[in-house]
């Protein structure tokens, strides 16, 4: 799923360029800059909080860029990125020809001329995609052993006990772990770890949430939803998964 930025500084053409972005279901996020400026600093700003959340994937995948405005032009843009470690991919997106020379000198994946229209844009976003797919493959998902999964913790792999988890987040591809002093995020699916946690006693309560039953402290009933309180978070048990959850406890072991 691919985030993207925007960047337009006619508001009508940045509206209508991020819903057609929007629709297509490989664009996870997708947002707006209206001028140069503001799209370098977003970027920054997603660079930092990268690093804050200690390998969280916040950056941008593709920015979808016009060339000619007002103070910075899309051109200038691609030079400045053109000097980061991991530079966003850049579609330019345009109502003049003239460019196109430059712009693939600046290793732009694609040249779009304005009105864009549906199918093009859903080309360039494959071409994208490939792009990224011959680059920048896919980081294998943590191995998960027996009772420890490698996590990062500022920019250090560490090995955390599968016993110190109370309940997992689903987050799209991502999970993210918390315990007791803290959470963390790694690239698995939360269905990969309900299957391979199920002997260390995790239980499906929502398509969200993946708890240790042995972690729930008290359960819930309010009228008719049921929920299970794990140190000081709240989770709401999903109607399907309601009798399932209430046995369980039943059966678990006191103490």
């Amino acid at each position: 799923m691919l985030r993207v930025l925007a960047v337009d500084d006619e508001e009508p053409a940045l509206a209508e360029l991020l819903y057609l972005l929007r629709a297509d279901d490989r664009i996870g996020h997708a947002e707006g800059a209206t001028d140069a400026t503001e799209a370098l600093r977003r970027i920054g700003r997603a660079l930092d909080a990268e690093l804050r959340q200690g390998g969280a994937d916040d950056t941008f995948d593709v920015l979808f860029l016009d060339i000619q405005m007002a103070g910075l032009t899309g051109l200038d843009v691609a030079r400045l990125l053109a000097g980061f470690a991991r530079p966003p991919l850049i579609v330019f997106v345009t109502a003049h020809e003239d460019f196109a020379v430059q712009a693939f000198d600046l290793k732009a994946v694609d040249y779009l001329l304005k009105p864009v229209r549906r199918e093009r844009l859903a080309e360039a976003v494959g071409r994208v995609v490939h792009q990224i797919a011959v680059t920048r493959p896919a980081d294998p998902p943590p191995t998960v052993g027996a009772d420890r999964i490698p996590v990062e913790l500022g920019g250090v792999t560490r090995l955390l006990a599968v016993g110190d988890i109370t309940y997992v987040e689903a987050q799209g591809d991502y999970a993210r772990l918390h315990t007791p002093n803290g959470s963390h995020l790694v690239r698995i699916p939360l269905s990969t770890l309900e299957e391979r946690w199920a002997p260390h006693g995790f239980v499906r309560i929502h398509r969200s949430h993946l708890v240790a039953l042995h972690r729930i402290d008290e359960l819930r009933l309010d009228g008719g939803g049921m929920s299970v309180r794990i140190g000081g978070a709240e989770l709401a048990v999903s109607r399907r998964h309601t009798s399932r959850v209430r046995e369980l406890l039943m059966r678990r072991p006191e103490g």
